[in-house]
């Protein structure tokens, strides 16, 4: 009984984490509510006020204020809450080629034919055919050869609008990006999030991935067809315990 108890017990456990997945049965994916993301709390809160010139006279039909609104303003991403647009053009190649080849060899043969008498006294102790002229005779041989390679493409073209959450001591700008898209019942979520410099920003309000530092680029997915895609716990705690 006690056996049959600790298999139940088992089979519990192996089934709490599809309980998680068991209740979105027949319902689309939920999108993560933008209420409590890092964005909105940074628009909430833009921290220090921007360098504001003295109140002067200017002209309205004029094209430069010196305010970010006007045609010559500066609409860079430069405060907490600012939105800048990040540029993912990710088209990698590698291939890599190693192969190495190694052998030896070596022999070693003694002999006494001849020392004062004794190995002729030795011989005579000895087994047929047996004598001291050939005491030792070694042979050795070893070889070794590796080859391997290896291969990769990745390409991926995104854009994603990345909001400023923080301003570093530095002058560096801490970004963090968010968007889901949901078709039918699967939803493919791109994050980025990394360090930017305000002087790497174009005119145009982006920056390409290549000078974010610290990048970190997730796009993947949740839904039926990711569900699909990935094996079952039991197969995947079986490959992890499994040493065959």
């Amino acid at each position: 009984m006690i056996r049959y108890g600790l298999i139940a017990v088992c089979m519990g456990l192996l089934t709490i984490p599809a309980c998680g997945r068991i209740k979105d049965v027949g319902k689309t994916p939920e999108l993560s509510p933008v209420v409590t993301s890092p964005e909105l709390a940074a628009m909430r809160s833009p921290g220090l006020p921007r360098y504001l010139e003295p109140d002067r006279t200017v002209d309205q039909a004029s094209l430069w204020t010196g305010q970010r609104g006007s045609l010559l303003g500066n609409r860079r991403a430069e405060t907490r809450g600012d939105i800048v647009t990040v540029v993912i053009e990710i088209d990698d190649r590698a291939e890599i080629s190693n192969s190495s080849e190694r052998t030896r060899s070596g022999s070693e043969n003694m002999g006494i034919p001849s020392m004062v008498g004794i190995p002729q006294r030795i011989n005579r102790s000895l087994p047929e055919g047996a004598q001291m002229a050939d005491a030792i005779s070694t042979n050795s041989r070893s070889a070794s050869a590796g080859d391997g390679s290896v291969r990769r493409n990745e390409q991926l073209t995104l854009r994603v609008a990345a909001t400023v959450t923080d301003v570093l001591s530095n002058g560096a700008l801490a970004i963090e990006g968010r968007q889901e898209v949901r078709v039918n019942f699967e939803v493919r979520e791109l994050i980025v999030t990394g360090f930017v410099r305000p002087e790497d920003i174009s005119r145009q309000n982006t920056i390409a991935y290549d000078k974010i530092a610290a990048a970190r680029i997730s796009y993947g997915g949740r839904g039926q067809i990711t569900d699909v895609q990935q094996p079952r716990y039991g197969q995947q705690i079986a490959d992890i315990l499994l040493p065959f």
